[in-house]
């Protein structure tokens, strides 16, 4: 029998713990595991026993964000079945974003795209210093749409301005640096970093603390529904066009683009 995307364990402290189990794949997501994701976040938002919740991931990557096998296939939906799959993984953004307690993300891999936006959907962020990190998007014909506002709100505009247009590969400490991490740590450091701030969570009020999200919510002008629905409209036009179509083949062909002009000399 195969084994769940999504595991969940609880313990008897009130620490909720959601596993991306899909290590073979990067812990990539595709329809299958935004569902599963968003239905146990949706099972831990509802639990009042729940007062922290942690994000983890199986194998060497946090996640890669959104299987390319999947953005694919969806290049063949309609657009409004385009827009409905859009709506889906931006809808899983918002419920991680707007959980009723905190969240902190164990990030003990690299996280791309997609990845990153469960990372900064997340209260509190810890990564491993080894960790590599890329808004890649552009670099298949795509934008990172649905990921944008929490990004952007995460990093501020100059940094999402140089990183979204660039797709640079970037580390730990810049990670940190720009506001994505709170912390980088040695691999062996990071389980009790991030027991650390459970303790510090648990110490506290848990109505107070989920008063503290909402606050926070409203200081910060946070994502609304027209904001979701216009960001899963532009990655629905934009994953059907010719041009996504070759960014994506070449990633599978294992080729350069036809936007790269190779050097003659």
């Amino acid at each position: 029998m195969t084994e769940p995307f999504i595991l969940l364990d609880q313990d008897t402290r009130g620490v909720a713990t959601i596993t991306l189990n899909r290590p073979e794949f990067h812990n990539a997501f595709n329809d299958l595991v935004i569902r599963e994701l968003t239905q146990t976040l949706e099972t831990v938002a509802a639990n009042p026993n729940v007062r922290v919740l942690l994000l983890r991931s199986e194998g060497k990557s946090f996640s890669a964000g959104a299987d390319l096998n999947w953005m694919k296939a969806a290049i063949n939906n309609s657009r409004k079945e385009n827009e409905q799959d859009a709506a889906r993984l931006a809808g899983l953004f918002h419920r991680l974003d707007t959980m009723p307690m905190p969240t902190i993300a164990r990030v003990q891999g690299s996280a791309f795209a997609g990845g990153l936006g469960l990372v900064v959907c997340c209260d509190v962020s810890i990564g491993v210093k080894h960790a590599k990190f890329s808004v890649t998007e552009v670099k298949l014909g795509l934008i990172p749409a649905v990921i944008s506002p929490y990004l952007s709100a995460a990093i501020g505009p100059s940094e999402a301005r140089r990183f979204f247009h660039t797709a640079e590969l970037f580390d730990a400490e810049d990670a940190w640096r720009i506001g994505i991490l709170h912390e980088a740590v040695d691999d062996e450091e990071l389980d009790a970093t991030v027991e650390g701030v459970i303790q510090s969570i648990l110490g506290n009020a848990p109505e107070a603390n989920s008063a503290c999200k909402s606050l926070i919510r409203k200081l910060s002008s946070r994502v609304d529904d027209e904001i979701r629905i216009d960001t899963g409209r532009r990655i629905a036009a934009i994953r059907a066009t010719d041009e996504a179509q070759e960014g994506i083949s070449a990633f599978f062909e294992k080729r350069s683009p036809n936007w790269i002009v190779e050097d003659e000399a």
